[in-house]
C-alpha cells in the first residue's frame, strides 16, 4: 500500500486534507480514486491508514480508517555522515541506508574529497537527496523521514559531535590492523533511543590530521570487518550490523 509522508504533528480529526507534492502523485501518477486506501506518516512518527473521501483541484481530502501498530524503526538515531564521495555515490548511499534505517545524512568535504561544490550547487544537490529520502522511506514503510544536511566546511561539522551519545569513525588503518571490538562493544552496551553518529571516508579515506580532529572530539576508531570496504559501502555494512544485531539476534 503506497505511503506519503507529510510535515504535520497528527492530530485526530474527521478530515485530512494533503496538498503539494503528495497530492500530485496521489492524482497524477497514482491515479487514485475516491474509495482508494494509502498510508499517512506524521511527522511525529505517527502512521494511520486512510481513505479518500474527495479529490479537488489543489486537495485530496482523506479520513482514518486505523492506525498502524507495527515498529519499522531502529532503536538507535543513527546518523550516517560521509566526507563527500565522487559522482553520484551519495546519492545511491542516502537510498540505500535509507532503506536500512539510517534518521539522518550529513555531508561534508573530507580533505581527499574530490568533489567541490559551491553553495548554489550544495542547496541543488539538496534538494535532490531529500527527495531521494523521502521516495526510499515510503518505498521502504519507514515511519522517519530521514533529513539531509550537506555542509560546505568540515569545521562546520565537527561543532556538530557533541549533539550525539556516540561518535563511530569508520577508519581504514583500523580494519588492517585487524580492529574489530568497538562497533560490538558499542552495540552490547548502547541504550535506546540513543543517538550515534558514525563516520565515513571519501574514496581516499581520512588523512591523519582528520583522524586526530575527530579524537579530540571524543571520536571512536572502528575496522567493519576485515576487508577494506568502498566510500559507498561501508555505510551499509555498519546499518546492516545494527539491524542484525537490534533487530534479529536480540528477538
Amino acid at each position: 500500500m503506497q505511503r506519503y509522508f507529510i510535515d504535520e504533528k497528527y492530530e485526530p480529526k474527521t478530515t485530512y486534507k494533503i496538498s503539494g507534492e503528495p497530492y500530485h502523485h496521489i492524482t497524477h501518477v497514482m491515479r487514485m480514486k475516491e474509495g482508494a486506501q494509502f498510508y499517512l506518516v506524521f511527522s511525529d512518527q505517527v502512521v494511520i491508514q486512510v481513505e479518500i473521501i474527495g479529490i479537488y483541484s489543489h486537495e485530496v481530502h482523506v479520513k482514518e480508517i486505523a492506525k498502524e501498530n507495527q515498529e519499522k524503526e531502529l532503536s538507535l538515531a543513527i546518523t550516517v555522515a560521509c566526507g563527500y564521495p565522487k559522482g553520484d555515490k551519495f546519492e545511491w548511499i542516502v537510498q540505500k541506508a535509507t532503506e536500512l534505517g539510517a534518521a539522518e545524512f550529513i555531508g561534508f568535504p573530507a580533505k581527499t574529497s574530490v568533489v567541490k561544490w559551491d553553495e548554489k550547487k550544495l542547496a541543488k544537490k539538496q534538494q535532490r537527496l531529500a527527495k531521494i529520502a523521502r521516495e526510499a522511506a515510503e518505498q521502504s514503510q519507514r515511519s522517519v523521514l530521514p533529513k539531509v544536511h550537506l555542509l560546505s566546511k568540515q569545521e562546520d561539522f565537527l561543532t556538530l559531535f557533541s549533539h550525539y551519545d556516540y561518535v563511530l569513525v569508520a577508519y581504514e588503518e583500523s580494519a588492517k590492523q585487524g580492529e574489530t571490538a568497538e562497533l560490538v562493544h558499542l552495540l552490547q552496551t548502547v541504550q535506546n533511543n540513543s543517538r550515534v553518529l558514525a563516520i565515513f571516508g571519501p574514496e581516499g579515506g581520512f588523512l591523519p590530521e582528520e583522524t586526530t580532529a575527530f579524537l579530540q572530539k571524543q571520536a571512536v576508531l572502528c575496522g567493519l570487518g576485515p576487508r577494506i570496504l568502498r566510500a559507498e559501502t561501508a555505510p551499509l555494512y555498519l546499518l546492516s550490523a545494527v539491524s542484525y544485531h537490534l533487530e534479529l539476534l536480540n528477538k
